[in-house]
Formats: structure tokens, C-alpha cells, sequence
């Protein structure tokens, strides 16, 4: 044989042993199931909510599978980690898609769910997101939430306060460097005032200058505040209850959603945050049964760990795909990412959950409407001395 010949056999027969391989790029290796792509932050300062995240979805999924699957149909979940990073959230984006996802639940955090809202628009995928509460997560028809928006904790949590009678003289310490912070500060600002609230002071930080809160605290300790609102994450939380401790400062703390992770990160300083409150719609200690049942199997499943408002999101977004497959009638594992997400589209202005986070409904903004709940910061002491916290629901 000439090695002309030759050579063009092996390039023919090299060929066909790549077809099997080019042919299973882009689709899923679930099998005959409805493959959903989480993605959220499950290393990194976010962790502990991406993590709280995969575990309340994972529970989902492995309920409803137990239960027959949907429309007699299992679910596959595969999970990409984010690192609270927009690029990294851009990549295992790319990753999912190769696995051939049909659903996108995420991301968890408002800065990366942003980065991907373009990308699930033009491949026309539907995309849920348990936690991302920036107005721009949801700007695009596919996509919705699960958790409050923005605009809706800022203008809940001036109303609390007030109808509470919590303060008069309210300072604030936000992060005018990322949206969720700054959007919740402008809207909380805007209701202050229609609520008869005084806004004594508000300071600012950026994601460059977020160790050090020796001035901030400063300003609030002059300004006569009686409650800091703190409409910030977990971790610049817990620098500035230390820091508000050192400095001598003594006032009511009030966040939102992303102080829930607190208590962790403080560790045996936790009593610092006694007495603190935040808005959620989600508390594990709520005497509803459908709050009990989950607590109970999310605690079995993971070590008798409490699950926090994350979690809970990701448990009632499965649930919610579920409800709107289901009113879709879609029975086919094969559907087309693109296909199904105009029917779920369709499908979410047309359905009511009732998940423990509450009842929802949607409408074609994307955005839920639903009640939320408050909680405190619950702090014991145990036999050996050690200071324990917890989140307790109040009225």
C-alpha cells in the first residue's frame, strides 16, 4: 500500500472513531432525565450560601425523584462552583451547557447571576434564580426568582422599622461597590422619608476597603442613631459588630437576607450579634408544618444542620420547575433547552407555589410576590460557657 494510501485510511478511520465523541458534545449524559445546572459560590468568602444552596436543590430532587420525578420523569442536578465571581460564573455556565442542562437554577449572588442573564437570554434557557436579588438579575423574559428583589427588602425593611417602632434616627452602612447592597440602601432611603424615618447618616465602603470600618462606625457613633441598618453580606457584618464592640458603640442592628450566615462567621464572639434582626423569608424555627417537614429532612440529610434562607430558596426553586413543568405538561427528557424554556416561561405567570419561603406567584417581570418574615439573633450559653446563636422567628 502507498503511504499516500495509507496515510488517508488513518485519517478516514481516525475520523470515525472521533464521531461518537463530537456527537455527545452539547448533550447531556443524564440519561432520559430533566437535567437542571445549579451554580452558585461553593468555595470562597460567599461559600456559605452556594453550599446551603446545592443542599436545599439536592433535597429537592431527591424528594421529588423518590416521588416518581416529574410527569413520571427524574431529575439530574449538576452543580458548577462560582467563587462569587463573574468570570468563574460565566464558565461553569459554559461547563452546564456542555453537560447538556435544560434548566439554569442560580447563580446564588446577585454580581454573578448579572454576568449570565445575557448569555441564558441569547441561548433562550430558562433561569431561575434562588437568591440573586439585584433588579438586573431578572431583566430578561426567561428569567425569575425566588427571593425578594432589591427594591423589595429596602422598602420592606423602613417599613418594619417603622411600623415596629425600632428607631426614630436610623445610620446606615452599605457597600455602594455592589448592587444588591446599594440597592436595597436606595429604596430603604426613598421609604425612610415616606415613613417618617430620619436617615441620620449614611456610609459607604467599596469591595477595595471593606476590612476596616474604624470612620463609618465614628459617624454613627455622632449621629445619634438608635438602630444600624445594614443592608450588606454576612462577612462585612461581622467585622463591623467587632469593630462597633471595640469602639464602644451600643445600638440596634437591622439587615437583611444576607446577614443570615452571621452567626458562623463570627464564631465565640457570637454574642455580639444577640438581639440583632433581619428580614427573611425564611425561618427554620417557624411553627408552620411545611417549615418543620423541611427543617427536619434537611437536617437528617446533612448532619443536623439547620438550613438557612438559601437553603430554603433552592429547596422551593426545584419545586417551583416542578409546578411549572407540570403546568407546561412537558413529558419529553429530550425537549430542547430552547423549547422548554418557552413553555416554563408561559407557564410561571400561571402558577401558585406554596414552598417555605411562602405563596408565590409571578408575573412576567420575573418577580415574586410574597410575604416575608422577621427574625432575631437568639444567643445561649452552654455548660461549658460557650455561646451558641440561633435565628428565632418573630412577630
Amino acid at each position: 500500500m502507498k503511504k499516500a494510501t495509507l496515510k488517508f485510511v488513518c485519517l478516514v478511520l481516525s475520523a470515525l472513531f472521533l464521531l461518537p465523541v463530537l456527537a455527545a458534545c452539547g448533550k447531556s449524559d443524564a440519561g432520559d432525565t430533566f437535567v437542571i445546572g445549579g451554580i452558585g459560590p461553593l468555595t470562597g468568602g460567599a461559600a456559605v450560601y452556594g453550599n446551603a444552596v446545592k443542599k436545599g436543590a439536592q433535597l429537592a430532587v431527591d424528594e421529588i425523584n423518590a416521588a416518581g420525578g416529574i410527569n413520571g420523569v427524574k431529575i439530574t442536578l449538576y452543580f458548577e462552583d462560582d467563587e462569587h465571581n463573574e468570570e468563574k460564573a460565566v464558565n461553569a455556565y459554559n461547563t452546564l451547557k456542555d453537560k447538556g442542562v435544560q434548566v439554569i437554577l442560580g447563580t446564588v449572588t446577585s454580581k454573578p447571576c448579572i454576568a449570565i442573564t445575557s448569555l441564558t437570554k441569547e441561548d433562550n434557557i430558562f433561569q431561575l434564580t434562588p437568591s440573586g436579588s439585584a433588579v438586573d438579575c431578572v431583566k430578561y423574559d426567561n428569567a425569575f426568582r425566588v427571593c425578594f428583589s432589591d427594591p423589595n427588602q429596602g422598602v420592606g425593611a423602613a417599613d418594619y422599622i417603622a411600623d415596629k417602632n425600632l428607631a426614630s434616627k436610623v445610620a446606615v452602612i452599605y457597600d455602594s461597590s455592589d448592587p444588591y447592597s446599594s440597592g436595597i440602601y436606595d429604596t430603604f432611603k426613598a421609604e425612610a422619608s415616606k415613613k417618617n424615618l430620619e436617615v441620620v447618616t449614611a456610609e459607604a465602603f467599596t469591595s477595595d476597603s471593606k476590612t476596616d470600618f474604624s470612620v463609618q462606625l465614628q459617624k454613627v457613633k455622632e449621629s445619634g442613631a438608635e438602630l444600624l441598618f445594614l443592608p450588606i453580606y454576612y462577612e462585612e457584618a461581622a467585622l463591623i459588630l467587632k469593630q462597633a464592640n471595640t469602639a464602644g458603640l451600643k445600638i440596634k442592628y437591622f439587615g437583611c437576607d444576607g446577614l443570615d450566615g452571621v452567626i458562623d462567621q463570627l464564631g465565640d464572639d457570637v454574642g455580639l450579634a444577640e438581639g440583632t434582626l433581619l428580614l427573611t423569608p425564611f425561618a427554620a424555627d417557624a411553627k408552620d408544618e411545611a417549615t418543620q417537614k423541611f427543617t427536619a429532612a434537611y437536617k437528617k440529610a446533612y448532619n443536623d444542620e439547620v438550613p438557612n434562607q438559601f437553603a430554603a430558596d433552592a429547596y422551593d426553586g426545584i419545586y417551583i420547575i416542578k409546578a411549572a413543568m407540570e403546568k407546561a405538561d412537558v413529558k419529553d427528557p429530550a425537549i430542547s433547552a430552547s423549547d422548554l424554556c418557552a413553555k416554563l416561561t408561559a407557564a410561571m405567570t400561571q402558577i401558585t407555589v406554596s414552598g417555605v419561603t411562602g405563596e408565590m406567584t409571578w408575573d412576567a417581570s420575573g418577580e415574586p410576590t410574597k410575604s416575608p418574615k422577621a427574625m432575631s439573633i437568639s444567643v445561649t450559653a452552654g455548660e461549658d460557657g460557650k455561646k451558641t446563636g440561633s435565628y428565632k422567628a418573630v412577630d
